[in-house]
């Protein structure tokens, strides 16, 4: 049994220069295959292929696909490479139209920038003309063409603490109530510098106050099921939920519940 386990080295010599030919041919296939992608990456790099051919946009509606492309600093020609497209992403999240930029490479040479924008929620008045208003607060400087979208009109609002509280408060509110504001009045009062005044499209009028206008206005189609469609008055949000009816002097209370602050 001992001899029939014992392998002679006459037999094993040529297995073992087997498996050192396949190692050897591993090893020299690998360094050719090392080689040649050095080789192409120096042509690649040296080449035009490696020169940025084309910039794609997509996302954008409040900006130009110029703007965008001129805001990140890419230019056709410049090697694909050399720039940062991270810090790309970071140049163009610096426009406050822009929520979050994503700039990526479809090889070889082709660049594509994906832009998330901020919301449109409202217009702001000055004269005659309409200025898109951003979610964040930031007006846009192009006033609104032709017909503007159904969306709340501000007046008497300037940049600052009160416009963005405003766009906060909308921004926290379904659509479809967003969409039933006609037109919003900053209106302060001695008593509170927050006071604002709505004239909604069912011809109804809210006052409010901009510390609780959203916690509020939120109840507001529960609040209007309530009342007579043909009967038109002021709601009062301001403290509690109160109706007064345009030609009537005393006011209704609304059995709609309002959270208590």
């Amino acid at each position: 049994m001992e001899k029939e386990k014992i392998v002679s080295i006459e037999e094993r010599i040529p297995k073992l220069k087997k498996l050192r030919k396949r190692k050897t041919n591993r090893r020299l296939i690998f360094i050719i295959s090392l080689f040649f992608l050095l080789v192409l990456a120096i042509v690649y790099f040296q080449s035009s292929l490696s020169k940025v051919q084309s910039i794609d946009v997509e996302g954008n509606e409040l900006t130009s696909k110029a703007d965008i492309i001129a805001q990140s600093g890419i230019e056709k020609g410049g090697s694909v490479w050399k720039m940062g497209l991270k810090q790309v992403e970071k140049k163009l999240e610096r426009d406050p139209k822009i929520q979050q930029a994503d700039v990526s490479l479809v090889f070889p040479n082709k660049l594509n920038i994906s832009v998330e924008e901020q919301q449109k929620l409202a217009y702001l008045a000055k004269g005659k003309k309409l200025y898109p208003v951003l979610n964040n607060g930031t007006v846009l400087n192009k006033a609104a063409d032709g017909t503007p979208e159904q969306l709340p009109i501000l007046y008497d609002f300037k940049a600052g603490k009160e416009l963005d509280q405003m766009m906060d408060s909308l921004e926290q509110l379904p659509g479809e109530i967003v969409n039933s504001i006609s037109e919003i009045y900053y209106a302060p009062k001695k008593t509170d510098r927050l006071h604002i005044q709505l004239f909604m499209n069912d011809g109804f009028e809210v006052s409010a106050t901009l510390k609780t206008f959203s916690e509020k206005m939120i109840y507001y189609p529960a609040i209007v099921s309530q009342l007579d469609p043909d009967i038109k008055g002021v709601i009062d949000l301001e403290v509690g939920s109160y109706f007064r009816a345009y030609h009537s002097g005393k006011k209704e209370k609304s059995e709609e519940p309002v959270p208590e602050q």
